[in-house]
């Protein structure tokens, strides 16, 4: 066990995975656990389930910067942004990053964009000319971050995807006009639940094309029948929750919006820069660090990492400790 901010992490030393798969603080375990056995038990109620799905709402509308009601339910980072893509006429310029994660690009690419990669540190410069930029807060493959101040001034339409740096970013993403993120990674929620935050010219233009009853003004009255009756705010965009995975997440986001950001931002980065110095890689401010090689020698030295873009990656978040830095550099000696 590993205690960290105040929670205790049933993981052992050398899990250095987080950008693959988060790993849960033992009560938020322990909220999913009680859920299951309650679902086994029959205790389960669907209208009472809408209290931690808006739980969660409110709570990536803190880690976001935007307003509760702003802020839409889904399942997958693609699924959320799959109407934002083909809220754009076809041919619509896009810029993303090159190697961007698909989940981002692939919704661009599939409804016929112009779509043009570019090397991340390019993004910002190059996003005036452009319709649209979709790139990640954090590379997926190795952590670089995206110029964020240079998109906030550019004038193109900025959708971000924040799945790998919020939680641990302390970053306003208000300005942008879509922020999406799924929970199974630095928001260490279970897999099934994402969100994403729409500024009003983006829900002016987006279709809710997969709308369901979920996406009801009133869910328990659009179960059945028309006329259309959508929520009002980007409740409208919503799609049926899983519910075990928000049962996690209702108490993972609240609880890390509710930390000291800087000092969880600190954490991480002091870790990857130690992990960064010894190795001779260049700085960063990301607690995600991509070491050149194959990562078999640190899988089998105990260290959970993942192979990507070539090289080995990990990440260092709340439970990790100086303790997994030093399994990593004796077995890289």
């Amino acid at each position: 066990m590993i205690t960290a901010f105040g929670a205790d992490f049933d993981v052992e030393p050398g899990y250095l995975n987080t950008p693959s798969v988060g790993i849960p603080p033992r009560h938020v375990v322990d909220a999913v656990r009680s859920w299951v056995d309650d679902w086994a038990a029959g205790r389960i109620s669907a209208p009472a389930m809408d209290g931690p799905v808006d739980v969660t709402r409110a709570a990536f509308a803190a880690l976001t910067g935007f307003p509760t009601t702003d802020v839409a339910v889904g399942s997958v980072v693609s699924g959320l942004l799959g109407p934002v893509a083909a809220s754009f006429p076809a041919g619509t310029r896009v810029l993303t990053a090159a190697g961007e994660f698909t989940s981002v690009s692939f919704p661009f690419a599939a409804c016929g964009h112009e779509v043009t990669e570019v090397p991340v540190a390019a993004v910002g410069e190059r996003a005036g000319d452009h319709d649209v930029v979709a790139v990640s807060v954090a590379q997926s493959a190795d952590g670089t971050l995206v110029d964020l101040d240079a998109l906030r001034g550019s004038g193109a339409v900025v959708v971000l995807d924040a799945t790998q740096s919020l939680g641990w970013l302390p970053a306003d993403l208000s300005w942008a006009d879509v922020v999406v993120a799924g929970g199974y990674k630095w928001l260490l929620s279970p897999r099934g639940c994402a969100w994403g935050a729409f500024s009003a010219r983006a829900l002016e233009r987006v279709t809710p094309s997969a709308a369901g009853w979920y996406a009801g003004e009133d869910r328990w009255d659009a179960v059945y029948g028309l006329p259309l009756r959508l929520a009002g705010t980007a409740r409208r965009l919503d799609v049926s929750p899983a519910w075990s995975a928000f049962a996690g997440a209702a108490v993972a986001l609240p609880w890390l919006a509710g930390l000291d950001r800087a000092a969880v931002h600190a954490h991480g980065v002091r870790l990857a820069d130690r992990l960064r110095t010894a190795l001779d890689l260049p700085p960063s401010s990301s607690p995600i660090v991509s070491i050149p090689g194959d990562p078999q020698r640190l899988l089998d030295a105990g260290v959970r990492c993942a192979a990507r873009a070539g090289a080995t990656r990990v990440g260092l978040h709340l439970h990790n400790t100086d303790a997994d830095v030093d399994l990593v550099l004796d077995a890289l000696r």
